[in-house]
């Protein structure tokens, strides 16, 4: 069924109250704060690399407390347990057992530092962010919904961290990159810091108005022109001589999931190329490993893509 514009409207007006909100504490990162949305009204996962202090915990937080939905925050350590973040059985001496439920039972999941925890620890969001579910000595559980993980990692190279697996990196549908803020913003911060303490953000949505939501963008039409040129760019990335490894199938899915949340937070019913363009490098650049040899002389996947976005012709 096709959606009607007074759906698409009222879609788009509760996403800007969301946005409204959550940019009440989160200042001078309006980019980084539509596009945590868009992730999450496409059911996707977002992965934040920055310094510290740049307010990658207050964003979810604020989004959490802003739909009504359940918060929780694991900070990964290098002595991080699989356990620690999904649960454990607890036994008692006459063998009964109860369910110890981890943090990771929540709609907002910040996993904060995730490349501080070991490799082991790390895979054990890969179920969670794939089925939304846990699985607890053979035991099946199903995740609240809508739920959703924002990790963040330091910047590669920092003492005590661990690379992430190519198999965990490609489950986040975007990586934004979480910068310090411009010193008038940075002023701002200092003057209003007290408010910002407080969390003074109303909530103007609830888990169930997420997920009507979903289903709605989920009726966003895209043209077979637009298929077409998300193949393309990705094709274009794949064959570059300076790739390694290209970005999976996994890739063209969060373009297309991405591009119509884009699209509804514009308040369209149809995507239009700008909203796959946007994309580009919060989808791909994470997903791009280059060869060794062009590492050395100073590629970067930021350079591919940029490439194939100025490269690939665009659908009129």
């Amino acid at each position: 069924m096709a959606l009607s514009d007074d759906d698409v409207a009222a879609a788009a007006e509760k996403a800007r109250l969301i946005i409204r909100e959550v940019s009440k504490v989160v200042l001078g990162k309006e980019e980084t704060v539509k596009l945590v949305l868009a992730a999450l009204l496409a059911e996707g996962h977002i992965l934040i690399e920055g310094m510290p202090g740049t307010a990658k915990t207050l964003t979810a937080r604020a989004f959490a407390k802003t739909i009504g939905g359940v918060f929780k925050r694991i900070q990964f350590t290098p002595d991080t347990m699989p356990a620690d973040i999904i649960g454990f059985y607890l036994y008692t001496p006459t063998g009964a057992r109860s369910l110890v439920k981890g943090p990771i039972f929540a709609n907002i999941l910040l996993a904060d530092e995730l490349n501080r925890a070991p490799p082991r620890t790390q895979a054990a969001l890969v179920e969670a962010m794939q089925e939304c579910s846990v699985t607890i000595e053979g035991n099946t559980f199903q995740l609240p919904r809508p739920f959703m993980v924002i990790a963040t990692q330091l910047p590669h190279g920092f003492a005590g961290t661990y690379a992430l697996p190519e198999v965990l990196v490609d489950r986040f549908m975007f990586r934004l990159w979480s910068d310090y803020n411009p010193p008038e913003t940075e002023v701002e911060i200092m003057e209003n810091i007290d408010y910002i303490d407080e969390l003074p953000v109303e909530r103007v949505a609830t888990p169930e108005d997420v997920l009507a939501m979903r289903s709605l963008v989920k009726k966003v039409h895209v043209s077979r022109e637009i298929l077409g040129y998300i193949e393309d760019v990705l094709r274009a990335v794949r064959q570059d001589p300076n790739v390694l490894i290209g970005p999976s199938t996994r890739a063209a899915i969060a373009l297309y999931k991405g591009a119509r949340a884009l699209a509804m937070l514009d308040g369209r019913s149809y995507v239009i190329p700008d909203d796959v363009k946007e994309l580009l490098h919060p989808v791909l650049d994470h997903r791009v490993r280059v060869r060794a040899e062009a590492e050395v002389e100073g590629v970067r996947p930021e350079d591919i893509v940029e490439k194939a976005l100025s490269e690939v012709p665009v659908p009129k």
